[in-house]
């Protein structure tokens, strides 16, 4: 059983008062006992002369042994005891209580025979079982005296300390009565005190460290409440800022687009930031486990092991194969201590290593379109370096092949440098709401003259009811430009290519339609990549660089659209492209 500290103080209260009135008692009761003792024998011993007084007047006359009796009986009721005379050779005149006569008691006693003997005058005084026994020495004329022997009982000295006795223990109760009372109250507000700084104590190890004791007092329990509310506002500045670590530990992590992966000794996942639970598609319950159970990766798991066991950072590249392949770059270090924990930082590099490829791709196509016209120019130019041909029509021949192939050159590099402006963001878009009919007209009256030549009819099938469209006018003129010189080099004579636009939603859709030899599906998918082309050896003949559709691609993505392709083999070929409808965008902005 608990026992609280109201209790303790009680008992301890109560412990100790009793221990005070016991000790008190017995003082008393030992002093007082003595005192009343000691008179008890001062008075037995003068009433013992008196009565030895007594005798010796009484002795003067001859006196028989009743009439001796009967003065024993007289001194014992004037002396408040039993009164024994016994003369020197030892035989008791009288006593007051027993027959005259009987001497075995009184000449037993040692200190009656040195009495007796006159070897002696001082009174003999002696106390037991309750009794003070007085004997005094008496004359009898000119005879052997005797003695005078006083037996008093100590009545009023038993009668003292009875009285003396419930006094106190009248007076004990009292005191204990009043000492119960103070010392539970006493006990009772210490132990509201101690509650309450109990409680405060409990709410600060509940983690409400705003709680305050609040005590003004200026004992041991007010020095201990302050130290507690000094404790708390330690604690609360080391929590606030703990807590602002942690923050701003979370935030960093959070906003790091580089994965992050902590594991404890045994290999357990302690902390996954957000970009490495998107990168490895893992759950929000991966902390606890184990890494094989979240991301079954061998060549990982070789890492960490390696890692584990080295005093430098092991780093690798690795190969994700899921849902969203990846190419990470890991970095793992083993961090101080003796924990063993172990800290990954994972860079997805997917994108920088498909860059890298598109660049040497990129490279390794522009030098191939650039052998081609170089290798002819030189060619050309090293016939006619030695020597002019005599013939006019051959030497126009080969300026023709310079000229050419020199402004399939000129092409080659606007092209490459146009689509290095798109995609390095250089090129400014002027964003505007354009009437696709007008645009139409402008562009089309660019070819009307070529496809006149080759027989191709040019239609433009956009309403003047169609809402105008968001987009930058050089930006959408470049991309109608491209697929309409598409159009007219591949259509054959007696074809049309149709510009037309639709309401699409929110946005508007522009196509550009021919009805010429149209693509096969294979080629479809790969039909925007730089330098793809379907028939390569006529698309050079034509004078296209292979990057027409790419720059139309990335125009139109720029401009918040996306682009397609639909055709047909012998049927015609759909280029389509969406842009912003430029009324839903001004209704959205008042609204």
């Amino acid at each position: 059983m608990t026992i609280g500290i109201r209790a303790k103080l009680f008992f301890i209260s109560l412990g100790l008062i009793a221990i005070c009135i016991i000790v008190a008692y017995s003082y008393i009761r030992t002093e007082l006992e003595a005192e009343l003792l000691s008179r008890a024998r001062e008075t037995a011993v003068v009433r013992a002369h008196l009565l030895a007084r007594a005798v010796e007047s009484a002795a003067d006359r001859e006196r028989s042994s009743d009439a001796w009796q009967s003065l024993a009986r007289e001194l014992s009721a004037v002396g408040g005891g039993r009164v024994r005379l016994v003369e020197r050779e030892g035989n008791v005149l009288a006593d007051s209580v027993r027959a005259a006569g009987d001497a075995r008691e009184a000449t037993a006693h040692p200190e009656v025979q040195r009495l007796l003997d006159g070897r002696s005058t001082t009174p003999f005084v002696n106390a037991e079982a309750g009794i003070v026994h007085v004997i005094v020495s008496f004359r009898r004329g000119d005879g052997p005296g005797g003695i005078v022997w006083l037996s008093q009982p100590l009545t009023e000295l038993g009668a003292a300390l009875g009285a003396l006795g419930r006094t106190l223990t009248v007076a004990a109760v009292l005191a204990l009565a009043v000492a119960v009372v103070m010392s539970s109250v006493a006990a009772e507000l210490a132990s509201r005190t101690a509650r309450s700084l109990t409680q405060v104590a409990r709410r600060m190890a509940g983690g409400d460290l705003s709680t305050r004791s609040r005590l003004t007092v200026r004992d041991e329990f007010g020095e201990l409440g302050r130290a507690l509310d000094e404790l708390a506002r330690g604690l609360s500045r080391s929590v606030g800022e703990l807590r602002e670590e942690r923050d701003r530990m979370s935030g960093i992590l959070a906003g790091m687009q580089e994965g992050v992966l902590l594991l404890d000794g045994g290999g357990r996942i302690v902390l996954v930031n957000p970009a490495l639970r998107e990168l490895l598609l893992l759950g929000a319950d991966a902390a606890g486990k184990t890494l094989l159970e979240v991301i079954r990766h061998a060549e990982l798991k070789a890492l960490l092991d390696s890692a584990r066991g080295s005093s430098e950072a092991v780093t690798r590249e690795i190969e994700i194969g899921s849902i969203k392949p990846r190419r990470l770059f890991v970095r793992v270090a083993a961090l101080p201590g003796d924990q063993g924990q172990l800290f990954a930082v994972f860079v997805d590099v997917t994108e920088m290593r498909r860059l890298e490829s598109m660049r040497r791709d990129f490279v390794a196509n522009v030098s191939h379109e650039l052998r081609t016209p170089v290798t002819a120019i030189r060619s050309a130019a090293e016939t006619l370096q030695s020597g002019v041909p005599k013939d006019p029509s051959v030497l126009d021949q080969f300026i023709g092949i310079i000229e050419r192939n020199a402004a399939r050159l000129q092409d080659l590099v606007e092209d490459v440098l146009d689509l290095s402006r798109i995609e390095s963001r250089e090129l400014r878009l002027n964003m505007e709401a354009l009437d696709l009919k007008l645009v139409y007209g402008q562009v089309l009256a660019l070819f009307r003259e070529r496809a006149d030549r080759r027989g191709i009819s040019l239609v433009n099938e956009a309403s003047a009811e169609l809402p105008r469209a968001r987009a930058d006018r050089r930006a959408l003129e470049h991309v109608l430009t491209n697929l309409i010189d598409n159009a007219v080099k591949y259509c054959g004579s007696g074809s049309s290519v149709r510009l037309g636009a639709a309401e699409h939603g929110n946005s508007v859709r522009v196509f550009v339609t021919d009805d010429g030899p149209g693509i096969e599906p294979r080629h479809l998918p790969r039909i925007f990549e730089r330098f793809y082309r379907v028939d390569a050896g006529r698309s050079r003949d034509l004078g296209g660089t292979g990057l027409g559709l790419s720059i139309v691609k990335h125009l139109v993505e720029a401009m918040d659209g996306s682009v397609q392709v639909e055709s047909t083999p012998g049927r015609g070929t759909t280029f389509s492209f969406t842009l912003k409808n430029a009324t839903s965008e001004s209704v959205r902005a008042v609204a």
